[in-house]
């Protein structure tokens, strides 16, 4: 069984992701900050991808896209960094980037690596559903490779329901249609959005994702959702901090205290 679906059908709730970009604050930082992740209780880790027009995401992780371009970070390195990763890392991966990137690498091409390297899934955010129904679903299914669609509170109920249909392991349920960062509280109509997609009897679970930074955020995603996806807040302190495991403790603290 692929990992990701391992996960939610051994683990209802309070599940746990953790979104950092490769190649950032250090080249070599991709497996060590898996490790420390892992050794501090993160159910599932998204690896970003870096690319120098990351048009969903906000100023954090876009800075840290472009200090890990400059580090030197491409994704035939990242692949040559993850190649042993299942010798000690064996909690579910996902690779998330965009489109322009993959697609020059090419899909099928990256489709394999993800399986020969034990990455289970995919979150490609610019991939249209529709063209990823016609000219990526066979692709990614014939290697196990789960790809993650993202709906938003503009997202119609057909679309979740079609998203529903055709994907598999889980929906990236995004809070908010702006770009990411951290948010100290979710408003009512937030709160509106998560209990419509609640009540909508999903095959799939969902997680929620953009905004999540403390304990307010994360109890609200944690009461409408599967989990929640925790990035800037990650991101930023993995530069605050001396290592990967000093920012995993700071941001158990801020999840559990702030």
């Amino acid at each position: 069984m692929n990992r990701i679906n391992q996960l939610f059908a051994n683990t209802k709730e309070d599940i746990l992701s953790i979104y950092f970009c490769a190649g950032h604050p250090t080249l070599d930082g991709t497996v060590p900050t898996l490790l420390a992740l892992q050794d501090g209780g993160v159910d599932m880790v998204e690896i970003g991808i870096p690319f120098s027009d990351p048009m969903a995401d906000g100023p954090v992780i876009q800075d840290a896209a472009s200090k890990a371009l400059r580090n030197g970070m491409t994704l035939r390195l990242l692949f040559d960094q993850l190649r042993d990763v299942r010798q000690s890392v064996h909690i579910p991966l996902l690779l998330m980037g965009y489109l322009n990137v993959i697609y020059h690498y090419g899909f099928e091409a990256f489709c394999r690596q993800c399986r020969d390297c034990g990455i289970d899934g995919a979150i490609i955010p610019d991939l249209p559903f529709d063209l990823y129904l016609r000219d990526y679903k066979a692709t990614a299914d014939r290697y196990g490779l789960r790809i993650v669609m993202l709906i938003t509170p503009e997202t119609s109920d057909e679309r979740i329901r079609l998203i529903d249909r055709y994907t598999d392991g889980f929906i990236y349920q995004v809070s908010t249609d702006a770009t990411t960062g951290a948010q100290r509280t979710f408003g009512p109509p937030t709160i509106s959005y998560f209990e419509r997609i609640e009540t909508m009897g999903l095959t799939n679970p969902t997680l929620v994702g953009f905004g999540i930074s403390n304990r307010a955020t994360r109890e609200a995603a944690n009461h409408h959702a599967a989990g929640c996806i925790v990035g800037s807040k990650f991101v930023k302190l993995l530069e605050q901090t001396a290592s990967p495991a000093d920012a995993v403790a700071a941001l158990h603290e801020a999840l559990e205290n702030d």
